[in-house]
């Protein structure tokens, strides 16, 4: 690869430090994974409704599309970029997964 056809993002940093931002981050994501299935599991032999199941089920599936998605948006851009992403990112996750514990805990199932 010549410094011709690199691009400016590419020219300014090492691509490892991108890829353990990008693993630090992914195991932040797959703990939410995880603690999403870690609550799901004893719920499993209770009657809970359809919108339980749905918003447990989401919980799990979320992190994985946003991380995938903030990777996505910011593949062209700054390390800064892609770390603010990343962040924002994990934010929404943390807030829906409050939501999902507070609506599960709450009695409204």
């Amino acid at each position: 690869m010549s410094a011709e056809t690199m691009t400016t993002a590419d020219a300014r940093r090492p691509r490892w430090i991108l890829y353990v931002l990008l693993g630090v981050f992914g195991l932040l994501y797959a703990y939410a994974v995880w603690n999403a299935v870690a609550y799901m599991i004893p719920l499993v032999g209770l009657a809970i409704g359809v919108t339980s199941w749905v918003a447990l089920i989401l919980a799990i599936i979320l992190p994985v599309v946003v991380y995938v998605l903030a990777i996505a948006l910011t593949r062209r851009r700054g390390l800064g970029t892609v770390a603010l992403v990343l962040l924002a990112g994990l934010g929404v996750v943390a807030v829906f997964w409050l939501d999902v514990v507070g609506y599960t805990l709450s009695g409204a199932h």
